[in-house]
């Protein structure tokens, strides 16, 4: 038979260790770089943008810098959504399924 209490018991435990690990995510610095470290761009773990450079040289060629903070802030994201995914992969222990 299925056990609905055990069931119930795992869940709590999944959700628990989901909290944990956003707390964690939101803590996380990632930085992304373009143009040789011309433009660097910060996000935290929850993709939220919190800190932008850009080299001097750059504010006389308004086409270069779009380019560039573009490449850097795709980055950026790409690299706060592997971390996303990773997490998931985390939390999907299988021993909260009872799966070994």
């Amino acid at each position: 038979m299925f056990d609905f209490g055990e069931l119930s018991k795992k869940l709590m435990e999944f959700q628990e260790k989901a909290k944990e690990l956003e707390k964690e995510r939101e803590k996380k610095i990632f930085t992304a770089k373009s143009g040789g470290g011309m433009v660097k761009v910060s996000a935290n773990g929850k993709g939220e943008i919190i800190d932008l450079e850009i080299d001097d040289s750059l504010l006389e060629d308004k086409e270069s810098l779009e380019i560039l903070l573009i490449s850097a802030l795709n980055d950026v994201i790409k690299m706060v959504e592997q971390d996303k995914q990773r997490a998931v992969f985390d939390i999907m222990d299988p021993s909260l399924f009872g799966k070994k």
